[in-house]
């Protein structure tokens, strides 16, 4: 079935956040020619989505979700994650996931009961790095700092700020698993991390030593990660809500040295809730490096206070310094970019429902409308926990995986599940 979409393309920035609309319905399989004017821009085909994994029985919100897709060590060989433990931090670093193998580029898919070694990012020393959230540690077992400041986020927990550079040695630095060329195990290290202004976090006895985000090798051979939650001693000495914070390691992840920030400053006329969120201001960024070299960076702001925007920002100089954050779209959580090899880029989000949009010029400054990937309903009926992941499988091709709440099975009765689907993109030839 061919769609043709003529609404013209909206501006970022320009999108209103009172009212949460719809996009454009791709349920199932659909052809699309998406047009501005009599301009045609892209076509994008999405295939019928692919069934992971289904729950045998009704779950609690944590299970069956957060959902991650990557490659194996060997490269035809495709792995999905996903939670099956409480979303809560007494979670933090106990494992609690089902997986799942594919060798067919995602068509079939087979359950494991183990994790298949592969995911992380590739360093040019063939090593494979990525982020390790330990077990939050009770702090009354720890020799602490006093605290110099506390806030209330919207979702109720009240957290206490320490400078991290006060802190016990176990709560400082940044947790990584590294997985040496040739090794068939993961290796949990400690790196170093330099950034004076530091501040992390205690929820009441818990501390977590939380260090989440996108890592990209830049084109000088250096690591950049972009990571929440960034609190910092700000220049009059207190803790505002939290931003993202850019990292840079050049010894390949050994020690990590603060880059630039994107502070959190609201946009009120867009964002009138803005001014409430008083420690989790942004979070969960969807961070990307675009062929020119443009670091792109999209990020959350539902907190508790209902359906709230996201915001972009750009950076020309490598993370140091970032455009003020605008507000890009009336929804999402934890986006996720993707920048193809034929120049068009991805945003995945959700929360109502899942979308996913294109942007097909060269710094990404212009997006389609969402393509709707679930019917959504209302907050307190969700239909997907909202979080995907994006995986390239070619110059113009890529996979979505995302949780479908409202899957049915037999009886019509309905489980959650683990959906994946392909989804090609062409930009129009110029």
């Amino acid at each position: 079935m061919k769609h043709v979409q003529t609404v013209p393309l909206k501006e970022v920035g320009n999108i209103p956040s009172a009212e949460i609309k719809p996009g454009i319905p791709a349920f199932g399989e659909k052809s699309f020619q998406y047009r501005r004017g009599e301009e045609d821009l892209f076509s994008v085909k999405f295939k019928e989505p692919v069934l992971i994994e289904v729950a045998s029985q009704p779950e609690k919100w944590g299970f069956f979700q957060f959902p991650l897709i990557y490659r194996g060590q060997d490269k035809n060989t495709l792995i999905s994650k996903w939670s099956m433990a409480p979303d809560n931090i007494k979670s933090y670093g106990k494992g609690g996931h089902g997986f799942a193998i594919s060798r067919d580029g995602g068509k079939n898919w087979t359950k494991t009961d183990y994790e298949p070694l592969g995911g992380g990012l590739l360093l040019p020393s063939g090593d494979r790095i990525s982020i390790h959230t330990p077990s939050a540690l009770n702090i009354s077992k720890l020799k602490m700092p006093p605290v110099i400041h506390t806030a209330k986020e919207n979702y109720g927990r009240t957290l206490a700020y320490y400078p991290v550079k006060d802190l016990p040695e176990e709560l400082r630095g940044v947790y990584l698993k590294r997985l040496k060329k040739g090794e068939s195990d993961w290796v949990i290290e400690k790196s170093v991390l330099e950034d004076p202004a530091a501040v992390r976090y205690a929820d009441a006895d818990l501390f977590p030593v939380v260090w989440w985000g996108d890592m990209h090798m830049a084109a000088d051979g250096s690591i950049i990660a972009g990571i929440y939650p960034d609190f910092n001693l700000n220049k009059e000495g207190k803790v505002a809500p939290s931003g993202v914070g850019f990292y840079r390691s050049t010894d390949e992840g050994l020690t990590w040295r603060l880059q630039g920030r994107i502070p959190y400053v609201p946009e009120l006329e867009k964002d009138p809730l803005g001014n409430k969120r008083l420690a989790l201001g942004f979070t969960e960024p969807g961070f990307e490096i675009l062929a020119d070299g443009t670091f792109i960076c999209v990020m959350r702001t539902t907190d508790g206070l209902g359906t709230t925007p996201m915001y972009i920002s750009r950076s020309s100089d490598m993370g140091k310094t970032w455009t003020p954050a605008k507000v890009f779209t009336n929804s999402g959580v934890l986006p996720r970019l993707l920048n193809l090899e034929n120049g068009v880029t991805v945003l995945a989000s959700g929360r109502p429902g899942v979308q996913i949009r294109f942007s097909t010029d060269s710094k990404a400054e212009n997006w389609s409308d969402p393509f709707e990937m679930l019917p959504f309903s209302n907050e307190k009926d969700p239909v997907s926990c909202g979080y995907t992941e994006l995986l390239a499988t070619g110059p113009d091709t890529f996979l979505v995986i995302y949780s479908d709440f409202k899957h049915e099975i037999a009886d019509k009765e309905l489980r959650k599940a683990i959906k994946v689907r392909e989804i090609k993109v062409s930009p129009k030839k110029k």
